[in-house]
């Protein structure tokens, strides 16, 4: 594993492998240890033009090679990664902290949705339709949008670099890939040698690593890129927005979240509480659909209440190595920093620590409150950590006004002893994604994922990453003469 943060401490642009030229070094560190893992030179504006560049050059030929030719390139990064699944695993702890579990449940998922890729590059799939003009005859092309940009985030950097890597490049476009600074070889670079590796054409794939301290909005403005598929925060996501509607690109936007799990009176209670422990708390947190607020039927909040609390005290942290840990580092200082600022609002707002965690470096341990202010901000805001609200609500009317009352809508889940009922709810919360008895945290290779408000636009997978990365062309064909009025 130590070799891949040496060998791909690099750019990797048309083809070749090569240091930055930018006055300065993003630092990778181990969150657990603080372990330099690695030092890139930062690439340039120049840099990132000459990868859009190589991606637009490579991609013309690209898009004319047959479909299963593309396949098989694809199905050979997949055996790479069955390979090498050992040291990925070992390198997502290292680099971004996360536990075996967590290593597991993202490598386990890249491979489905790789899988799932290998199928696309076989479904486009042109129409033939009929004409009011005699002799008229309409085409009707799927064809390749280009050149996708990528921008990935730091807490499930593999796969949500593979997400949108994989089926761009089956579906006949080039890509240029900008991991998340804290992970740019589980992001970026480890994905380029991949492919490499698998045999993918030089200068179809490009990851630069960098920073818009360097580059400004150069990734996002370059004149190649007719798509950017951006995953992160939704600050950050609107701007890029913003800009790519200026320079009439298309973007797709998978954001924040502010998840609720809602445990209604007829609820399995142990199961609810088992679901929701692992929504709030699986990598730290740090999940875009992590159930922040936990609400529960007044009628039977002190069962769950008690049983919730002693399985968190259950949950150790500490070493995302030790196979006994469940709650390993978050990314870096500024995060835990946070984290500790959000609790201590909280109580200085009036709430009651159930469990309250300490600290520790970036160790941040679980904390459970409970009697939050309905009005406080910290309830309609996304929390990317191991901190979760308990709120008690009485009868269904009013649990749909709390899980609605945030400016996200990504995911969700309720409980309940009868699906109908549950389906039911599940209708009425504005959101892209919910689930009925199971967990806020799931992603699947054909389930259209994305959310709704803040938390995104458009979605991928399945169906919907084939519109997300191709464009339709018309082309009519007119068989004899077309009249003309002068």
């Amino acid at each position: 594993m130590s070799s891949y943060f040496s060998d791909l401490a690099q750019q990797y642009i048309d083809g070749a492998w090569r240091p930055g030229t930018g006055s300065w070094d993003v630092i990778d560190f181990n969150p657990y240890d603080d372990e330099k893992l690695a030092s890139i030179t930062v690439a340039t504006v120049d840099e990132v033009d000459q990868a859009y560049r190589a991606a637009a050059r490579a991609q013309k030929q690209w898009a004319e090679t047959n479909p299963y030719t593309r396949r098989a390139v694809l199905e050979r990064a997949l055996r790479l990664i069955e390979d090498r699944e050992q040291e990925i695993a070992d390198l997502i702890i290292a680099e971004l902290g996360g536990t075996r579990v967590k290593a597991g449940f993202e490598l386990h998922l890249a491979k489905e949705f790789l899988r799932e890729s290998i199928h696309l590059a076989l479904r486009p799939e042109g129409r033939i339709l009929p004409s009011p003009a005699d002799g008229k005859e309409n085409r009707v092309y799927r064809v390749p949008v280009g050149v996708v940009g990528v921008i990935s985030p730091f807490n499930f950097p593999f796969l949500l670099s593979l997400k949108s890597v994989a089926p761009a490049l089956a579906l006949g476009n080039g890509v240029v890939l900008k991991p998340h600074q804290n992970t740019p070889i589980a992001g970026g670079t480890l994905i380029a040698k991949i492919f490499e590796d698998a045999g993918l054409p030089g200068g179809l794939l490009n990851v630069v690593v960098t920073d818009i301290a360097e580059i400004g909005d150069a990734f996002l403005e370059h004149p190649v890129p007719k798509v950017i598929s951006f995953t992160g925060s939704d600050a950050v996501g609107r701007h890029v927005a913003t800009v790519c509607a200026k320079h009439f690109k298309r973007s797709v936007l998978e954001l924040g979240g502010n998840s609720a799990l809602v445990v209604l009176d007829d609820a399995d209670l142990d199961y609810a509480v088992d679901a929701a422990v692992f929504s709030r708390f699986v990598h730290q947190g740090q999940v875009c659909m992590a159930a922040n607020r936990v609400l529960v039927d007044a009628s039977v909040a002190d069962e769950f209440t008690e049983k919730f609390v002693a399985k968190v005290r259950t949950l150790k942290t500490g070493d995302p190595r030790d196979p006994r840990t469940v709650i390993g580092p978050v990314i870096n200082s500024q995060q835990a920093a946070a984290l500790s600022g959000t609790v201590e609002q909280a109580l200085a707002e009036g709430a009651t620590a159930l469990v309250r965690g300490a600290t520790e470096g970036n160790l941040v341990e679980p904390s459970v409150l409970t009697d939050v202010p309905a009005g406080s901000a910290l309830l309609r805001q996304e929390v990317f950590g191991p901190v979760v609200f308990l709120i008690r609500f009485d009868g269904e009317e009013e649990a749909v006004r709390i899980v609605n009352d945030t400016p996200y809508g990504l995911s969700g889940a309720v409980h309940t002893g009868d699906i109908e009922r549950g389906v039911a709810f599940a209708k009425r919360i504005d959101t892209g994604m919910f689930h009925v008895n199971d967990g806020t945290v799931h992603d699947e290779p054909l389930v259209p994922f994305g959310g709704e408000k803040h938390s995104g636009i458009g979605r991928l997978n399945g169906e919907t990453t084939l519109e997300a990365f191709t464009t339709i062309k018309w082309i009519s064909v007119q068989h004899g003469r077309s009249g003309f009025p002068f």
